[in-house]
């Protein structure tokens, strides 16, 4: 796996922690406070923290930050106003209506549908290719996931809650997809801006809706919660999708809940048994095939243009400038037809036929 490829799932896998670290300490607010305006204060801590983050990375040029991204452009509005209607505002609420009428043990399992949904929008219409082996092992690490939150004698809910949680992870699946698409442009900004619109939606009609907003110590913890879990975890799963594709991201951030089980130990006292210890071996051997992965053949880039970060040592993007340039830059610039072989998965520079 290349240098390049071998940083996706890291970032994957990163985005995941974070998410899993911090759904156990969401866990010890939910049964004091309403649901839908911690919701709203999640996405708004990762909107402000991360634009927070911009003021500051700006303002002191931090080296490690300092490679130019392609800002958000006029053509990139309507998907992002699909991300934070699907992402930010449809899915949630059909979420919090579907656990209303369903066990929580029937959400945690129908939550599971958002990664294979994800990888079946992507691979069905955004042109995205996974081998036997890649789907084998997303097939194990979906599974993992099915037996952790599985808990037998304990099914119970109505049609309407399943189908409203169904939906919810129809619109997450659509979200994945449609954020593939923006992965090229400042993943912080894409970040940022979904979180404040959706954020903002969630606690306006939280108070519409009369909930009781949480005390000022409260709020404080799940605006940092939100930035950390929902912000740089979002960033970083962008950056993921960016390098490789909404399939394979799907996957490697389906271990989220695996991650969580292993903080609620220490955060919330619960202790592991057998279902534990099968999920996490059945992840792990699913991650280990999908890490070992090699996809290579000759393939052919037709001719495109568009804009995003790039280097001159990648061999997609041997073009002339003006002016000399050195390291990583951002601008628009145009991909003459090439055919070749390298190892390469379903980025947005190899969307071709198998």
């Amino acid at each position: 796996m290349s240098p390049k490829h071998s940083l996706g799932p890291l970032c994957g896998l990163g985005a995941a922690l974070l998410f899993g670290l911090t759904t156990p300490l969401i866990k010890l607010i939910l049964p004091v406070y309403d649901l839908l305006p911690i919701a709203g204060l999640l996405y708004v801590g990762a909107g402000l923290g991360l634009g927070l983050c911009e003021i500051f990375l700006t303002s002191t040029k931090q080296p490690v930050f300092s490679q130019p991204e392609t800002p958000i452009q006029r053509a990139d509005i309507s998907p992002l106003l699909g991300i934070i209607l699907t992402g930010g505002i449809l899915g949630p609420i059909l979420m919090l209506y579907g656990l209303q009428r369903i066990s929580g043990v029937v959400g945690s399992l129908l939550l599971n549908l958002e990664a294979p949904l994800t990888i079946l929008l992507a691979v069905t219409f955004f042109h995205e290719h996974l081998g036997k082996r890649e789907v084998s092992a997303a097939m194990f690490i979906f599974a993992g996931a099915g037996i952790l939150s599985y808990s037998p004698g304990t099914l119970a809910g109505d049609w309407l809650g399943i189908i409203s949680i169904s939906g919810a992870c129809v619109c997450w699946a659509v979200d994945n997809n449609l954020t593939q698409g923006l992965s090229l442009r400042n993943p912080l900004a894409v970040a940022r801006i979904k979180g404040l619109s959706a954020g903002g939606f969630s606690l306006g009609l939280a108070w519409m809706l009369g909930y009781d907003i949480p005390d000022i110590t409260a709020v404080i913890m799940v605006l940092f919660l939100g930035f950390v879990g929902y912000g740089i975890s979002v960033v970083l799963d962008i950056y993921a999708l960016r390098i490789l594709g909404a399939a394979r991201e799907a996957a490697f951030f389906a271990t989220a809940p695996f991650i969580g089980a292993l903080a609620a130990v220490p955060i919330l006292g619960e202790h592991w048994g057998f279902g534990e210890y099968l999920a996490g071996a059945t992840m792990a051997i699913g991650l280990g095939v999908l890490l070992r992965e090699h996809h290579s053949h000759i393939h052919t880039h037709p001719a495109m243009e568009h804009d995003h970060v790039h280097t001159h040592t990648d061999p997609h993007h041997q073009h002339d400038h003006q002016e000399e340039t050195v390291g990583s830059h951002a601008h628009r610039h145009s991909h003459l037809p090439l055919q070749h072989d390298h190892g390469h998965v379903s980025d947005l520079h190899h969307r071709h036929k198998h």
